[in-house]
């Protein structure tokens, strides 16, 4: 069997907090970032639920460069107009001391309709994540791929941590994102399906009972997407920096590409239930890199690091392939450094000031690029 690496193109899609630049608390910007924005990268940004939120999602990229140039030109890009605007901008899951109940909501019919239904959940989830497309030559393969990549999940989203402070609290989290986020329905690490005929079947009978309209309220950590020919990665907390991005976009490439070489050998990645993995998925939020998570395999508690050491030599035979061993590299630094969580913890720490806490996510946004 050919192996069509080319077939992993990748879209990477962030969300920034808009700051005001002298009190660095979230401030809303009435869509005037979103409208100057569309004026230079067109739906390359758009508008969120919270009016202190931009989206921004890069092209189809080809590999894991291309990635890294895109979200680099946008966070300049969308840094610049803030700057020119009067706004300053941010990448963690939570602000550390702004409180949801002051900010206002967009005015969107879609908006709309998702707070009407979910009510103080909805208003209550002002958080910031970080989305990765991973293409497949398939929906049957993205299906076989998302059920086998859920194990990983855990994994990628400990070192994805960036959200230790929720409403001027230390919460003793290392992700409270995720914690704001369980309040929704249809979250969380999704079961396996049998096929993609059951997925999709799945998805007619909600729409047919009227629990969803269309499947993009289906807000798991990956899902198969809806309409495009993609395995996408809702678990992790936006990264402080780009670099972090990047190689987190990478880990869920080469996750992908690996369970894709193994089934060309007629080999799976052994499944694991749902109520199991998310024992890993809470500890990860906990604990981030510093605790432990379970090696169902082993029955066992391992170190974290440990077990994110060992996924990099389980996915050592596709970088080549897939160009980005210099971007997963930097996995070392990530654990030699700490999370965007332990490092807002250490600010916190030295200055016992929740604003200088602020301002440091502020200093990183645009750190390296």
């Amino acid at each position: 069997m050919n192996l069509n690496y080319k077939s992993f193109t990748l879209g990477v899609e962030e969300e920034y907090m808009v700051l005001d630049p002298k009190t660095y608390e979230l401030k809303s910007h009435e869509q005037k970032i979103v409208q100057e924005g569309q004026k230079m990268i067109k739906d390359k940004v758009k508008a969120e639920m919270h009016q202190a939120v931009v989206e921004v999602g890069t092209d189809i990229c080809a590999d894991i460069d291309e990635a890294y140039t895109d979200v680099a030109t946008l966070r300049r890009t969308i840094g610049g107009i803030a700057d020119g605007l009067g706004f300053a901008m941010g990448a963690a899951g939570t602000h550390p001391f702004s409180h949801w109940e002051s900010q206002l909501i967009t005015d969107h019919i879609r908006y709309n309709e998702i707070v009407n239904e979910l009510q103080e959940a909805a208003r209550s989830n002002l958080i910031f994540g970080l989305h990765v497309h991973v293409g497949m030559e398939s929906r049957e393969m993205a299906n076989h791929i998302a059920n086998s990549t859920r194990y990983f999940l855990p994994h990628v989203f400990a070192l994805s941590t960036n959200s230790p402070f929720w409403e001027g609290r230390m919460t003793g989290y290392k992700s409270f994102r995720t914690k704001v986020f369980d309040k929704f329905p249809r979250t969380g690490i999704p079961d396996a399906f049998d096929s993609i005929e059951a997925y999709d079947n799945y998805v007619k009978l909600l729409i047919k009972t009227n629990c969803i309209d269309n499947a993009k309220k289906i807000w798991w950590d990956l899902r198969v997407h809806p309409f495009f020919n993609t395995v996408e990665f809702r678990v992790c907390d936006i990264p402080l920096t780009v670099d972090e991005t990047i190689t987190l976009a990478a880990l869920f490439q080469a996750i992908c590409a690996r369970i894709y070489m193994l089934r060309s050998k007629n080999l799976n990645f052994i499944q694991y239930s749902r109520a199991l993995l998310n024992e890993n998925k809470w500890r990860a939020s906990r604990y981030g890199v510093d605790g432990y998570l379970i090696d169902f395999g082993k029955e066992e508690e391992v170190n974290t690091r440990a077990l994110i050491y060992e996924l990099l030599d389980f996915l050592d035979p596709v970088l080549d392939h897939l160009g980005s061993r210099h971007r997963i590299a930097h996995v070392h630094k990530m654990l030699e450094n700490g999370t965007g969580a332990d490092r807002q913890l250490a600010v916190f720490e030295k200055t016992k000031n929740l604003t200088e806490v602020a301002k440091y996510i502020q200093g990183q946004y645009l750190m390296g690029i």
